[in-house]
């Protein structure tokens, strides 16, 4: 059993709690945020589930420690657990400055650390590139998004910071998990021109834009806040010489038919429905990199590849 510690009951570290406590080889070790409404939200969870006094001791009691809590925490929370011997499951982005997780990356070479980027286990994802051979050669990757609201509905209660342009904003908690995808299919990230818009005062993007390369692919992304009465809306299109798929709002693998309409995969879910399936094949990557075995988990390079490209996207400039 994988003893498993989680700093940050948010939503985020609610969800892999609720996964874990589902999941046949994990056991919670500890918990830890130091906020009071987390501890009451616990209460609703698990009853039997009470807070660490610390993180260090959260740390301590563990074999794996996901890090789930604002990202301005992320690097002493990552150097702590790497630090006391522990695997490291760390919440994107790797950091809140480039400069920071570059020096974090290179500091953790060749320990146990990854990255959560949940399609490094989506079934959908899986779908995607069992189909690509039947899409002939890959010309290009068409990224969009679009929000009705940011932050989403379901995430007010972290505002104070995804709505702001320090830490939040849409480029970098959505559009990063289609580049991730993205470099995984066609090679590492370059960005090559990208901008953003931003309200008056203090507020995160209403809308982001960017040309890219991943290996030798051309990868373009739109994004906005407004547009759409949906709560989100998301399209990542695989484009080939003999056909398109594409993944969209998150867990739909479709692929273009020859009438020009797009058909699911037959097990296509949901993503409420496929998430669970996703995290869960995220503790099972997880348990592996603690045995010290090699995964498909997100790696500390991949990730501080996207946020670059992000970074560089949000401020107009490109990040070497």
């Amino acid at each position: 059993m994988m003893k498993l510690a989680i700093l940050g009951l948010g939503i985020m570290g609610e969800r892999l709690l609720r996964a874990a406590l589902a999941h046949p080889g994990t056991t919670i070790a500890a918990l830890w945020d130091p906020a009071p409404e987390a501890t009451a939200r616990l209460a609703g969870i698990d009853a039997s589930l009470s807070m660490a006094p610390s993180a260090e001791a959260a740390i301590a009691a563990a074999d794996a420690v996901y890090v789930a809590s604002p990202p301005a925490s992320h690097i002493a929370h990552g150097r702590a657990i790497l630090g006391a011997g522990k695997s490291l499951f760390l919440e994107k982005p790797l950091a809140s400055d480039v400069a920071a997780a570059r020096d974090f990356v290179a500091w953790a070479q060749g320990q146990r650390a990854a990255v959560n980027f949940p399609m490094a286990s989506s079934p959908a994802t899986a779908q995607l590139l069992r189909w690509l051979p039947e899409i002939g050669d890959l010309r290009s990757i068409a990224i969009s998004c679009a929000f009705a609201h940011w932050p989403r509905g379901w995430q007010q209660a972290a505002a104070s910071w995804l709505g702001k342009r320090a830490e939040g904003g849409f480029t970098r908690e959505v559009v990063s998990h289609f580049l991730f995808l993205a470099q995984r299919v066609g090679g590492p990230l370059k960005l090559l021109e990208g901008s953003a818009e931003y309200p008056p005062g203090d507020g995160s993007e209403t809308a982001s834009r960017a040309r890219l390369m991943a290996g030798a692919l051309p990868v373009n992304f739109t994004g906005a806040v407004g547009g759409t009465e949906l709560d989100e809306t998301n399209e990542t299109r695989l484009v080939g010489t003999q056909g398109q798929i594409r993944l969209r709002d998150w867990s739909y693998a479709e692929k273009l038919g020859a009438d020009g309409a797009w058909q699911p995969a037959a097990d296509a879910l949901p993503n409420s429905a496929m998430r669970p399936l996703t995290l869960a094949g995220q503790l099972d990557k997880l348990a592996a990199l603690t045995r010290g075995e090699a995964t498909t988990l997100a790696t500390l390079e991949e990730a501080l590849a996207v946020q670059k490209a992000v970074e560089g996207v949000l401020s107009g400039s490109h990040p070497s």
